[in-house]
């Protein structure tokens, strides 16, 4: 609510920036944690059944992208606070 005050007060402008640079910096590290975890599980996945390489390879870069989409829609919308 204080937030919501300070805001509408427009001395809240620079606090808008910082929370817009937060947000893009948090949303690029949330994206590379998340693509590290699904590339680290899916090798783990391939070496533990070689046989299932190509599905398990086709699955991590179809949710590589859906990551990659979120953190790019993120960063846009945090861009538009700039």
């Amino acid at each position: 609510m204080l937030l919501t005050i300070l805001l509408q007060a427009g001395a809240g402008a620079g606090i808008a920036k910082i929370g817009a640079g937060l947000g893009i910096g948090l949303a690029a590290i949330g994206a590379g944690l998340g693509i590290g975890k699904i590339g680290g599980a899916a090798m783990e996945g391939i070496a533990r059944q070689p046989e299932a390489a190509n599905d398990i390879r086709m699955n991590m870069i179809i949710a590589a992208a859906f990551i990659d989409a979120v953190s790019l829609f993120s960063i846009v919308v945090c861009g538009f606070i700039f």
